[in-house]
């Protein structure tokens, strides 16, 4: 009995044991699993708190880029700098949004309140791989660095963001064809476009014969194969052939000049004109104007000529007018058949310009003249400018701009013969026409027969080498404008015996304001056979025309997290 007992006992006591043993497991396991919870909750809340973190770096990144990008758009590369101080004390702060009033914002240096901002090179000459693919473009590049931390949050998660914007300004000389708005393209004899083609808004492509684009294709809004809403004839009768297919695109962003907030084609037009009084020169508006920015001022008005250096010296040097003489005339007179009008043209002779710009002791190296008419003229005729004996340019180039019409008589821009008539733009100048309208008379124009019929007005083959910047006349109900085929103007019978040969780039920027009749007009000009390309000279930075304006784009570029205390991303080893 007392055997069985013990034996009992020794069954409790192990039975105990294991209990307790099983208990300790179960406890241990249980607080193994609460601390794996109470870590996992923990890591889940971090994890979650860094993604919010970051969000809130990316938002006070974003609050830079979008001010950097308004103001880069709205006044270009200087006003971005103006402004770059204020870029730095830019936040999210409870004013944008109660939310933010629970997180604080630094700069990565221990200073709190500010973003980190550094520009880089500002003068990179690039080319693009956006929508605009194959352009080249001066390149500003800034890197916006936000660190960010939730101060009500129960673990201190700290988290950057990196964002690089590159500011790009592109020439507009780029492209063979470039309108600010619509564009129309209409032409009645085989047309091959050699170089870019963009609208900034709707592209009608309405060929009534072979039409071929050899580069690329862009617009806005779309590229629609059809007339314009307001034209009233007929179907495109012809054909359009893409040769790269995969660079026609649409929609795409819009390019803009940097002249302020509003942006229309008729407030791009305030660039030719001159200033009102009282403008700030340095405004966004007031550094484009040709005005402000050509190195000779020439004044023509009711009592005389005069010509003075630009505003870059105060207009401080005067031309003698005995030198004025040989360079300037204004006694002549034709009359224009679309207009109606008498052409009272300020007559430029470009190879004495050349001669004087060369030898003259007070103001040389001429490369940009505006034309500045005072003259008052009655309603019957039409204040203009116009070049002649313009085979040889300035040393560097010239740039001719009015806010008047401008006529180019005769061959321009070619120096030698051999040359003349072809694509061959070897020994040409960087020029371009900037104008309210610009009409092209051949080497066989003779003002005396301005005001006989058509059939007297007989031209001969002529080749013009310039980037032309002008207005048009813009469709409207049964008026078509003439379309970029008929963007420079004529007023001669050429026929397909004799053809414009055209090098240069084409760029429709307003509605014209002086020269405003329609096209389409019977007596006006029988069309040349048209030998046009785009100058490839205009590839190559240093052979763009003398203040060539810049269209405006914004490119985002690295976006990356960086560790607290850093502006940059860690290079891999």
């Amino acid at each position: 009995m007392k055997t069985k007992s013990s034996l009992r006992r020794a069954h409790a006591g192990s039975a105990l044991a294991l209990t307790m043993i099983m208990t300790a497991i179960a406890l241990a396991i249980l607080a193994s699993a609460m601390s794996w919870s109470v870590n996992s909750t923990r890591l889940t809340h971090r994890s979650v708190q860094y993604t919010r973190a970051i969000a809130a770096a990316e938002a006070g990144t974003e609050k830079v880029v979008t001010r950097i990008t308004r103001d880069f758009l709205t006044g270009g590369d200087k006003l971005v700098m103006d402004n770059a101080a204020s870029y730095r004390l830019a936040v999210p702060t409870a004013s944008d949004s109660s939310y933010w009033g629970d997180w604080e914002f630094n700069d990565a240096s221990g200073q709190t309140g500010r973003t980190f901002v550094e520009a880089g090179n500002a003068t990179n000459y690039v080319v693009l791989n956006s929508d605009y693919s194959g352009l080249r473009a001066f390149v500003s590049s800034y890197r916006v660095v936000s660190h960010a931390r939730e101060t009500t949050a129960a673990q201190d998660v700290p988290a950057g963001v990196l964002q690089e914007v590159r500011l790009a300004r592109i020439p507009v000389f780029q492209f063979a064809l470039y309108s600010s708005s619509d564009m129309e393209i209409s032409c009645g004899q085989p047309f091959r476009v050699t170089g870019r083609v963009h609208a900034n808004d709707r592209l009608f492509v309405e060929p009534d014969n072979a039409l071929t684009f050899q580069s690329d294709v862009t617009a806005v809004t779309s590229i629609l194969f059809e007339r314009h809403p307001l034209d009233t004839r007929g179907k495109p009768a012809g054909s359009a052939v893409y040769e790269h297919p995969e660079l026609k695109k649409s929609p795409v962003s819009p390019m803009t000049l940097p002249i302020g907030t509003t942006n229309t084609p008729e407030a791009i037009r305030e660039i030719v004109q001159p200033p009102p009084a009282g403008e700030d020169p340095d405004s966004p508006l007031g550094r484009l104007r040709y005005f402000n920015q050509v190195n000779m001022v020439l004044t023509v008005s009711d009592f005389g000529v005069t010509a003075t250096s630009g505003r870059a010296d105060g207009f401080a040097t005067a031309v003698p007018t005995n030198q004025l003489a040989p360079i300037v005339t204004t006694t002549n007179s034709f009359r224009d058949a679309r207009e109606g009008k008498t052409v009272r043209p300020v007559d430029i002779n470009v190879g004495a310009l050349a001669d004087w710009s060369r030898t003259n002791g007070s103001l040389k190296s001429i490369s940009s003249v505006y034309v500045l008419d005072k003259r008052t003229l009655p309603g019957t005729q039409l204040a203009a400018v116009r070049l002649r004996n313009g085979t040889t340019l300035p040393e560097k180039g010239l740039t001719v701009a009015t806010a008047r019409p401008l006529y180019v008589l005769g061959n321009y821009n070619q120096t030698n013969a051999a040359n003349l008539h072809t694509t061959n733009t070897a020994t040409t100048r960087p020029a371009s026409l900037v104008a309210d309208a610009v009409t092209l008379l051949s080497v066989n124009w003779d003002d005396a027969r301005s005001t006989s019929d058509l059939d007297s007005r007989a031209a001969k083959p002529t080749t013009v080498n310039a980037a032309i910047l002008t207005g048009v006349v813009e469709t409207t109900k049964g008026k078509y404008s003439g379309g970029m085929e008929n963007f420079p103007r004529f007023l001669e019978k050429w026929g397909s015996a004799n053809t414009l040969t055209y090098n240069g780039s084409m760029v429709k920027m307003f509605p014209s304001q002086y020269a405003t009749n329609v096209w389409g007009l019977a007596n006006v000009y029988d069309p040349p056979k048209r030998n046009w390309a785009y100058d490839l000279n205009f590839n190559d930075p240093a052979k763009l025309p003398p203040l060539t304006p810049s269209l405006l784009k914004v490119l985002r570029g690295q976006w990356a997290t960086v560790p607290p205390g850093q502006t940059a991303v860690a290079a891999n080893p």
